[in-house]
């Protein structure tokens, strides 16, 4: 299948876990409704976005209510879901951790996020999710009926190395469910969803909160999907939306071929290697 109808749900995260998988539920019930192939939820969907919530709010994979919720939606329509991101917990451990669920219903694929948020941007802002959340170290891609995709959590898309090497274990997708601020977004949200996709000549999505000006924590939102040429094919505003769009993945061979860069990298002198 080269053709891939995408549903990106940019809710609108409050504080109740309840309310916020009733609201996933709903946009995923819409997105259904659009015929599509392959809906993805932002980072960290369940909780507002504090380190005192990813507490409060963690759950064990075994024993998530939100994951059995998610599986079933995945099941009962038909469709891939990735549950952007919940704060799972792992014996005395926290990971940021996102879940890739089939048609069947299957967990398919689970990223924990590899590079946590520790900024500290004078008189803007400072956050240190170190304080509580363990970084995870495994790349994570994965087959689906359309080809290998890849995942990635928010902050990991600062890092050029792990989209190269998703792409070069074969990624045709990069997803990243992330919740930018309203300091870093407006500066590099789309630049760096441009590049990566530009970088590595294939699709990348970024699926984020909307704006909760009620939360102490404000996420840019603008959800996006750039393609292998470096352009946005569709952003979305701060606001709460539903983004249903297709992407064509024969546009990578297509892209691929009139500008070579992957085959045009000099590995006698340079290489990126997974250990």
């Amino acid at each position: 299948m080269e053709k891939v109808k995408l549903a990106l749900c940019q809710m609108n995260v409050i504080d109740s876990k309840e309310k916020n998988l009733k609201k996933a539920n709903s946009m995923i019930n819409n997105a259904v409704g659009e015929n599509v192939d392959f809906i993805v939820l932002p980072e960290m969907f369940i909780c507002p976005y504090s380190n005192e919530k990813f507490i409060e709010y963690a759950e064990e994979e075994k024993e998530s209510s939100t994951l059995l919720k998610i599986s079933q939606l995945a099941c009962k329509n038909n469709v891939y879901i990735l549950a952007g991101s919940i704060p799972e917990k792992d014996g005395s451990k926290l990971f940021n951790t996102s879940y890739l669920f089939d048609k069947n219903g299957e967990i398919i694929a689970k990223h924990r996020k590899m590079h946590l948020f520790d900024i500290d941007v004078k008189g803007k802002i400072t956050f240190m999710e170190s304080d509580v959340l363990t970084a995870g170290d495994d790349f994570t891609v994965t087959d689906t009926e359309f080809g290998k995709v890849g995942i990635g959590i928010c902050y990991d898309i600062r890092f050029p190395e792990l989209a190269r090497i998703m792409a070069q274990q074969g990624a045709l997708i990069l997803f990243y469910p992330g919740a930018f601020n309203m300091t870093t977004g407006p500066a590099h949200w789309e630049l760096l969803f441009k590049s990566r996709a530009l970088d590595n000549q294939v699709y990348c999505v970024g699926v984020a909160p909307a704006l909760n000006k009620d939360s102490s924590y404000h996420s840019f939102g603008h959800s996006i999907i750039t393609n292998p040429w470096g352009d946005v094919i569709t952003e979305a505003s701060e606001k709460e939306s539903l983004i249903i769009s297709e992407i064509d993945l024969s546009e990578i061979k297509k892209i691929r071929e009139e500008l070579p860069l992957l085959k045009n990298k000099r590995e006698d002198l340079y290489e990126i290697i997974k250990k």
